[in-house]
């Protein structure tokens, strides 16, 4: 059992074992603290701190114990002493909290890798729709389930990456060496491989491309700048060259393609999907938030429960940031076909950004693309790789992903295995900086001045405020996921252990960073439920006895509760 005492809907460890409770409820609470308990060992003050919102009154609880600790924090904009548990004792071992997507592809198709992978840190499995065909993702997708299945205590998500309108040169018969200052061209007519003329896919390319135009081959790796052109070919003369080979990504510096997002084969692509039950859509060149309205209904006709990334990596997506997130369900800074369509020297900022904008709508955000592209065919990173992830940790990325390294790489668990200590490193000295820094204030959700999403934010951040204080990890009971989402949002030091019964919500909540999600059945009885849980954790090694969690009864759907009540609890694990 877990010995504590509630005040204000925020419980501490109850020193006497006599009953003393108080609740909070909107524009209402009950008071029964024994006053007796100032007497114990441990003296206990309250401060709240009423907000008023629409004239409805809301008093916020915290309370806090005299003891040998100079640490502040600040709760909802009021600075006050909380108390830390002296003979708390943290969770056995570090647990990563940002997440890893691996792309599956040749070097990693196998029964084996997959089970080496979510062994190494693989917490995403993508599926590259840009190659393979139907029957290969099939097979890896039967291969994961069959890891779910049987690893009950780890979970692998499954991503379905469209391919998008993506503009390629056409065949040739042979390489073709460009070098710098000659002429060179490219053709609507299908079947030109010349060695000064190739094809490309795009009926419109023509139209799309003015002169004085800079065209990328593969991102970079070769340049253009465009000369002249007539009805059916654009003439270009080599600023930076190379070897052209067969089916090049072509990209017009600070234009988009009018294509659309979703070409017919991206929604054969997402029918296969749906079909299979994939957690995540990273949807390619997202121009506007249209296309994910279109897609979304597309899902509820469905009747589908899929998650919709959009990858942010076209010049026109920028000036749509907010909508196309909003619309969304998270976002992807695809940051190759993005430093390919914009200016190189922008990606960093435009990358913060991003991670900002979803940080602030509570979506996640995975970064990816060339993060560690040297072990594609090297045993180990530059520096600048590792400082690359370093920092898409330190700016609040729920998800660092891998594509070539792991899909065709030489050395993929390696990859794997290099992102997860580089992450870890990185969390590890986070986790003590956070300590001693202010909360994130609490973000208006959902419609009006005053929300059920607003009470349900308010206890978010006072759990997590709480939970750095005393070093104590977080448990949730959920089946929505939106308390460990909100949890997640405020970034606690430690790892947010969220049981559901609802499985489709534990695939969802691997994505997001610092939550392990579990599955359970629940029982009526919150205490047995609880109870269950903490054996769980302890048979897995994540608790012990003796330790302290923060127990968090709250959300937009009630369980063991009242719908006007939330508690935040800390408990002592006994047994």
């Amino acid at each position: 059992m877990a010995a504590a005492m509630e005040i204000g809907g925020i419980a501490l460890p109850n020193p006497t074992g006599r009953p003393g409770r108080t609740f909070l409820g909107t524009g209402r609470r009950w008071r029964s603290a024994r006053k007796d308990v100032v007497g114990t060992r441990l003296a206990v003050r309250a401060l709240m701190a009423a907000e008023k919102r629409d004239g409805r009154t809301v008093e916020v609880v915290t309370s806090d114990r005299p003891v040998n600790s100079d640490k502040l924090n600040v709760l909802h904009g009021i600075q006050s002493s909380v108390p830390i548990v002296e003979e708390a004792k943290l969770v056995t071992g570090f647990q990563r909290k940002t997440k890893i997507v691996c792309t599956i592809g040749p070097s990693t198709n196998t029964r084996e890798m997959i089970w080496k992978l979510a062994e190494a840190g693989m917490n995403v499995a993508r599926l590259n729709m840009s190659h393979g065909d139907h029957e290969s993702h099939q097979k890896i997708i039967n291969l994961v389930k069959e890891y779910n299945a049987q690893c009950k205590g780890n979970i692998i998500a499954i991503m379905l990456d469209t391919k998008g309108p993506e503009v390629r040169s056409g065949d040739l018969l042979r390489p073709v060496l460009l070098k710098e200052g000659q002429s060179f061209n490219f053709t609507i007519k299908i079947g030109v491989n010349s060695e000064d003329t190739v094809s490309v896919n795009y009926d419109d390319f023509v139209n799309d491309v003015e002169v004085g135009d800079v065209i990328l081959v593969d991102g970079g790796m070769m340049s253009l700048a465009v000369k002249a052109k007539t009805h059916d070919v654009v003439n270009c003369k080599v600023i930076d060259g190379g070897e052209l080979k067969s089916r090049r990504h072509l990209n017009v510096r600070g234009k988009s393609a009018t294509l659309p997002s979703i070409t017919e084969k991206d929604w054969e692509d997402i029918k296969f999907g749906v079909d299979n039950q994939v957690d995540f859509f990273a949807v390619s060149f997202v121009k506007d938030a249209r296309v994910i309205h279109e897609l979304k209904e597309y899902l509820r006709s469905r009747n589908a429960d899929i998650h919709i990334i959009p990858k942010i990596e076209s010049a026109d997506s920028i000036p749509n940031l907010q909508a196309i997130i909003s619309a969304s369900d998270g976002a992807m800074v695809a940051r190759g076909d993005l430093g390919a369509e914009l200016p190189i020297e922008d990606v960093p900022s435009l990358q913060e950004e991003i991670i900002k904008t979803c940080r602030s709508m509570q979506k996640p955000v995975i970064v990816a693309t060339n993060m560690l592209e040297s072990m594609i065919n090297h045993p180990t990173p530059t520096r600048a790789e590792v400082s690359d992830i370093s920092i898409a940790v330190q700016e609040g990325a729920d998800a660092i992903m891998l594509s070539g390294e792991t899909a065709h790489g030489k050395y993929p668990l390696k990859a794997v295995k290099v992102m997860h200590n580089v992450a870890s490193k990185t969390e590890s000295v986070m986790s003590t900086d956070t300590l001693h820094s202010p909360a994130t204030a609490v973000q208006h959700v959902g419609g009006g001045d005053f929300s059920q999403g607003h009470m349900s934010a308010t206890f978010a951040l006072h759990a997590t405020t709480m939970a750095n204080a005393l070093g104590t990890p977080i448990i949730v009971f959920t089946q929505t996921g939106s308390m460990p989402i909100l949890l997640s949002h405020y970034r606690p030091s430690s790892t947010i252990f969220a049981f559901t019964n609802e499985e489709r919500v534990r695939q969802r909540l691997t994505l997001y960073q610092g939550v392990l999600p579990l599955y359970m059945q629940f029982s009526d009885d919150a205490e047995e439920t609880f109870s269950r849980a903490t054996r769980h954790l302890m048979n897995g090694g994540y608790l012990r006895k003796g330790d302290y969690v923060t127990l968090v009864k709250s959300g937009i759907r009630s369980i063991w509760r009242d719908d006007s009540t939330h508690h935040v609890e800390v408990r002592n694990i006994q047994d």
